[in-house]
């Protein structure tokens, strides 16, 4: 009997143990954050690298030889057009000058009086007073006197413009570099670099020169045929300009040319925005500069952070929450970032709630828990008047 009772005790805590395993519950929906798709009008940016190169640049050269005797360059000063920067000994072109002056001169009496005589033999002619081989001379020598009376101006006004190279000024207004030829040497016309006296930039506006890859061209060419895309052969494209240690492309200019060919050595057209040095004090060619211009006319699509996007074989694509909370698998096309989320041109609607969280454990038709994804907190930054704590162990200084 207390055998039968002992084994109908253990059948009785199987029971309860069977009972109370049939009754748990089971696991309920995954929690996971969502972000919310916002569908709005954006621009979408194309962005290329370059360098800032002057609209001007000119090497100051000497036009005469000589020894020089001024020299009136700041290294590295803002300058006029027409500015003084260098004088070549002027004496030996000044001489010259007055030598070819006097020349000119006597030139012009000579001429007066062949003039003169030419008329009075008009006069004896109509007379015939003197023989047609008498006044057909009178007639050469005007002619010869008249020819070397040009032939001196020539000359005199060779001398002159000479005289005028001693005096080397700006072509153009600008930023001068240093004096590379100084005081008392002697300097020579030439194409060498050893001739260059200094060399002069402009400064406002200035350039800001690219590189446009093949394959954005072409999609700018079916833009172009397609009326979604003005070219910028034949209107003004906007363009924004941000320095290396710069964010958001805050100076605005335009491109004004287009190269005529493509470099088949490096694939890439040749292109250049204009636009006006916002601080010509410091901002000089050489810079490197990243340019974004339109890549489209803008367009509404939707917007989401890069993180909620999953790739796989090149698809692209997100889970979306359904309205029963269950899981879809959305296949969804890509463009560029807009305002630091990613634009997306087919696949998602405005409103619709993209899962942004335990992306590796979720699969299409599961159910899940949506919790909406609430936006970084700011950190509190500082005043500048503020001082760090000081913990116990640190002493002031």
């Amino acid at each position: 009997m207390k055998l039968v009772g002992s084994l109908g005790l253990v059948l009785l805590l199987i029971a309860e143990v069977g009972c109370k395993k049939a009754s748990a519950p089971g696991p309920g929906p995954l929690p996971v954050n969502v972000v919310t798709v916002v569908e709005k009008e954006v621009n979408e940016w194309d962005e290329f690298t370059g360098r800032l190169e002057a609209v001007e640049s000119v090497e100051i050269r000497p036009r005469v030889s000589g020894y020089i005797t001024e020299v009136h360059i700041e290294a590295g000063a803002v300058i006029k057009k027409g500015d003084l920067l260098y004088v070549i000994d002027p004496r030996p072109y000044q001489a010259d000058f007055d030598r070819a002056a006097a020349e000119f001169e006597r030139m012009q009496a000579q001429l007066k009086l062949a003039q003169i005589e030419l008329d009075r033999a008009k006069e004896l002619r109509t007379k015939n007073t003197i023989s047609a081989s008498e006044f057909d001379q009178k007639a050469a020598t005007y002619q010869g006197a008249s020819a070397a009376a040009a032939s001196a101006e020539a000359a005199k006004n060779s001398a002159a413009l000479n005289l005028e190279f001693t005096q080397i000024k700006s072509p153009i207004d600008g930023r001068v570099s240093d004096a590379r030829i100084t005081l008392g040497n002697l300097v020579q016309p030439g194409p060498g670099t050893e001739s260059v006296l200094t060399t002069v930039v402009s400064v406002d506006p200035i350039y800001a020169k690219v590189d446009a890859d093949e394959n954005a061209i072409l999609k700018y060419v079916k833009l172009s045929e397609e009326g979604k895309r003005v070219s910028a052969r034949t209107a003004k494209i906007p363009a924004f300009v941000e320095l290396g240690n710069e964010t958001d492309f805050p100076h605005e200019g335009y491109i004004d040319f287009v190269d005529n060919r493509l470099d088949p050595g490096t694939g890439t057209v040749r292109a250049r925005a204009v636009l006006k040095n916002w601080n010509p004090n410091l901002i000089t060619p050489g810079f490197f500069v990243r340019v974004r211009v339109a890549g489209a006319t803008p367009y509404r699509a939707a917007l989401i952070p890069d993180k909620v996007i999953s790739s796989q074989q090149g698809v692209k694509y997100v889970f979306v929450v359904k309205a029963d909370n269950t899981l879809e698998r959305r296949t969804i096309e890509t463009g560029t970032i807009f305002e630091g989320k990613r634009i997306v041109k087919s696949g998602l609607k405005d409103g619709e709630k993209v899962v942004s969280t335990r992306l590796q454990l979720i699969q299409p038709g599961m159910p899940v828990k949506p919790i909406p994804e609430e936006p970084p907190a700011l950190q509190p930054v500082p005043a500048p008047s503020e001082k760090p704590a000081t913990t116990p162990s640190e002493k002031p200084k």
